[in-house]
């Protein structure tokens, strides 16, 4: 299946992997047309890009069928990528991620029911880990678990054309590197830039399956054109403790307490990812970790 007439709409398009997925999709779909709604909570002003095809409009997804109808704009994709997408924060800002996580994603669902639209929706491998009792571990990923409940109910209810892809902890280019949002392998580039120890947090053993945020664009597209119902896992399926990646900065690092909510496990499973779409993650971590490394050591 081919897109026909490539009107895309992508949440969170302002933010690191949403700014990504466009630029997937310009080079793309040369014709494509394509609305950003961002409410800025991390995306940024800076990652617009310049193109006459690409239209960003400032508000949150709980504002989205009062401010889409604004621009004219009736898409045939929702690519649903803004949300809260933080485990430790989710704790103290537990009001915003119910706010952006169900009440953002029920406008979503209402808007893609009024606009007929096909809706991508990108979940949380947390649902996963520990045979399914880690969706209960923060309110980011029982918030998370509780949308894939929803938007299979939506399909049932309302003949909701879906597709939901599974995301493992993303890295690559644009990056949040600092501050609360900041991921693990954003935070230890900027600590080695700054001359930091790399913190780690404790125990350390915990494990991450680390994704390319180009290897993510590429399967959320992929399961755009080709997927349909549940189960789209978009990993390596290989898993590295954090202190491996922190040793293979070749920096000094140190371990800080342990954060509540914290998984102790995640990897990818092969799945319909592998089976239908034919996806498979070309980059890996360590690979990625040691270029970085000889790039920023250059005379």
């Amino acid at each position: 299946m081919m897109f026909n007439t490539k009107r895309f709409l992508v949440t969170g398009g302002a933010g690191f992997i949403g700014t990504q997925l466009i630029k997937h999709l310009l080079n793309k779909y040369e014709d494509c047309v394509i609305l950003s709604v961002d409410n800025y909570f991390t995306g940024l002003i800076e990652n617009h890009i310049t193109d006459p095809r690409v239209t960003y409009l400032a508000c949150c997804t709980t504002e989205i069928n009062q401010n889409a109808s604004t621009v004219n704009f009736s898409p045939d994709i929702v690519f649903h990528l803004g949300e809260f997408s933080r485990i430790v924060k989710s704790f103290d800002d537990i009001e915003e991620c119910h706010k952006f996580n169900m009440a953002g994603t029920f406008q979503v669902l209402l808007y893609c029911r009024k606009t007929n639209a096909r809706l991508v929706y990108a979940a949380s491998s947390s649902k996963f880990g520990n045979n399914g009792e880690d969706q209960h571990l923060s309110p980011y990923a029982w918030m998370k678990a509780k949308n894939i409940e929803l938007i299979n109910n939506w399909h049932h209810w309302y003949g909701l054309d879906f597709v939901i892809t599974y995301f493992y902890n993303v890295y690559g280019p644009g990056q949040i590197m600092s501050g609360d949002y900041a991921a693990v392998i954003g935070r230890f580039q900027q600590q080695v830039i700054d001359n930091q120890p790399i913190t780690v947090v404790a125990p350390g053993t915990q494990r991450r399956d680390f994704t390319n945020v180009e290897d993510i664009v590429r399967g959320i597209v992929l399961a755009a054109e080709k997927g349909s119902g549940d189960g789209y896992l978009l990993g390596t399926g290989k898993n590295y403790t954090l202190l491996e990646i922190a040793e293979a900065f070749d920096h000094p690092y140190m371990i800080i307490p342990e954060r509540k909510g914290e998984r102790f496990s995640g990897q990818a499973y092969p799945s319909k990812a592998e089976e239908e779409l034919g996806w498979v993650a070309e980059h890996n971590i360590i690979e990625y970790i040691k270029n970085w490394k000889k790039e920023f050591t250059k005379p």
